[in-house]
């Protein structure tokens, strides 16, 4: 698994063709085929690119949601 800075994982933000990633708890996870996260944001409250440790607490559903969707590195603290 690769292994992102959080300005690596920045990039991955749906803009330009690019992938859609976000993290977790020190995960990161491949949104990309998620129709919520078009255009990387979800729901008009999140943007790809970034930690959503906080921000899970508030959602309407727990992190088995993310945990559908590929893992695929770790954030380098």
């Amino acid at each position: 698994m690769k292994e992102f800075t959080k300005a690596e994982l920045a990039k991955y933000n749906g803009k330009e063709g690019m992938p859609i990633y976000v993290a977790h708890n020190g995960m990161v996870y491949d949104v990309s085929k998620s129709s919520l996260w078009e255009g990387g944001e979800h729901q008009g409250m999140h943007v790809a690119g970034g930690d959503l440790t906080r921000d899970i607490a508030d959602a309407p559903h727990e992190i088995d949601v993310l945990e559908r969707f590929p893992m695929i590195g770790t954030i380098k603290e």
